[in-house]
């Protein structure tokens, strides 16, 4: 008689977002902030060493393809994403290392080889963040004549991830036999070609690398549209989502979990990792002062430039500051369309002004504000509850990572919600995911049991 399935027991997963000089305008002009934070290699490394040493599962790389005069200092002048996490795994040993990477504006092919390449190069630490990009502008640079509508970004999505996912199994496991005697390189039955013919892409394939030692990199995506959440709950492993409140964050996970359940994957192997922005203070005092710290770098005007991005960089300076939230139909439905319409449906709710959006959505919230114990009891509830399965740190402040490491990461562990050591070494070790069965060896084994049944 077989053992009753157990259902693996749940551990809070943590990632870093290292975003060099910030995600907003007015963050590089912190007195410690360094100006040059994101092209700086010093930089990106001593917040990866930071994160490693908390035994953090991943640091995350966001990117974008296009930028304009009145972007975020961090868009104007940042690395791209897989070059410095490759740099960053030759001085890592156990955290992964994840990047945005569109489908809209790559070929399959070139992705496949890349992530396998950090796969490779890191040991199996690889994550790609799939997104299909908002910002219109983007097509511009990349000889398109226009952007795609948003539904057709991600049936691209869909198309792309399917094909390089086929790409990576181009080699079974056992492929390579490196039979010197008989100067044997690899068997040939082992090697496949995909012969991909879809509706956006075409690629015959094999991918000339062989799968890593986590089998596939690990998808991870951030769906809060229609499309986005089903694209998510069939794709991908982990989900970054920003939601205001722990039952914001409950109604989400618990969607996305059932929607996982419907395209027949087993909800619990979805982790669901809301971005925060945590302000830490060893006391009452020092926490109002960093609070006051971040409020005070957030202007206005800033915060008005930035509530323009999720609608393709609209220009809301235009409408009256302390006149209601204006009423803009459609836009944003075919750039960021979960995230405007969550600014849209939130200032309706509550009525808000256009100022009150603003800094809503720029200054830090409260609800992770605190001295360790505070912001660990958060953490904790909103984990407990199963509003998260983690969360992403965004840091405000220069040394908001530090602090976060050195202070709320040891209550945590104290109180067994976060790991003390790695216990593995690749990312999917890290976030408990099965490495994926290669597809041929697979239908191999099927057709193997097949004939001994005949």
């Amino acid at each position: 008689m077989s053992k009753p399935h157990q259902a693996k027991p749940r551990h809070l997963k943590l990632g870093a977002m290292v975003h060099g000089v910030g995600h907003g305008w007015g963050e590089w002009r912190h007195p410690n902030a360094q100006p040059n934070a994101s092209t700086s290699f010093g930089f990106y490394k001593q917040q990866t060493e930071l994160a490693e040493a908390a035994k953090f599962d991943f640091v995350f790389i966001a990117d974008s393809l296009h930028i304009h005069a009145k972007s975020s200092p961090h868009y104007l002048n940042r690395f791209e994403p897989l070059t410095i996490l490759s740099a960053l795994a030759a001085i890592t040993t156990n955290i992964g290392l994840v990047a945005t990477v569109t489908v809209s504006y790559t070929e399959p092919y070139q992705v496949a080889r890349q992530f396998s390449s950090l796969d490779h190069i890191s040991g199996g630490r690889a994550g790609w963040n799939v997104v299909t990009s908002w910002l219109s502008g983007t097509a511009d640079n990349f000889s398109k004549a226009e952007h795609p509508p948003h539904a057709v970004r991600y049936r691209i999505a869909k198309e792309h991830v399917n094909t390089v996912q086929g790409l990576w199994d181009s080699w079974e496991d056992d492929a390579f036999t490196y039979n010197k005697q008989t100067g044997e390189f690899f068997a040939p039955s082992k090697l496949h070609a995909l012969n991909h013919k879809g509706d956006f892409f075409s690629v015959k394939g094999p991918l000339n690398i062989a799968r890593s030692r986590q089998g596939q990199p690990v998808i991870f995506q951030a769906g809060t549209s229609e499309d986005g959440r089903n694209f998510a709950a069939q794709n991908a492993d982990a989900i970054f989502v920003h939601v205001d409140s722990i039952e914001e964050g409950l109604a989400y996970s618990q969607d996305l979990k059932r929607r996982a359940k419907g395209f027949g994957r087993d909800p619990q192997s979805l982790s669901i990792l809301p971005g925060i922005r945590p302000i830490v203070g060893r006391d009452e005092a020092e926490v109002e002062s960093r609070y006051q710290q971040a409020v005070d770098l957030v202007t206005v005007e800033d915060a008005i430039v930035a509530l323009g991005r999720p609608f393709n960089d609209h220009d809301f300076s235009k409408y009256p500051l302390d006149a209601p939230f204006p009423e803009l139909g459609d836009l944003g439905s075919n750039s960021q369309k979960g995230g405007s319409d969550r600014i849209k449906q939130l200032a309706k709710d509550e009525g808000l002004t256009l100022r009150e959006v603003a800094l809503h959505f720029s200054r830090p919230k409260r609800d992770f504000v605190g001295t360790p114990e505070q912001v660990a009891d958060a953490i904790q509830a909103w984990f407990e509850t199963g509003a998260s399965d983690g969360f992403i740190i965004n840091s405000v402040l220069p040394d908001g990572l530090q602090y976060f490491t050195e202070w709320v990461v040891p209550v945590l562990q104290q109180r067994g919600l976060f790991r003390s050591e790695y216990t593995g070494h690749t990312l999917r070790d890290n976030l408990g995911l099965d490495v994926p069965a290669n597809r041929y060896s697979v239908a191999a084994e099927v057709e193997e049991k097949q004939e001994a049944l005949a």
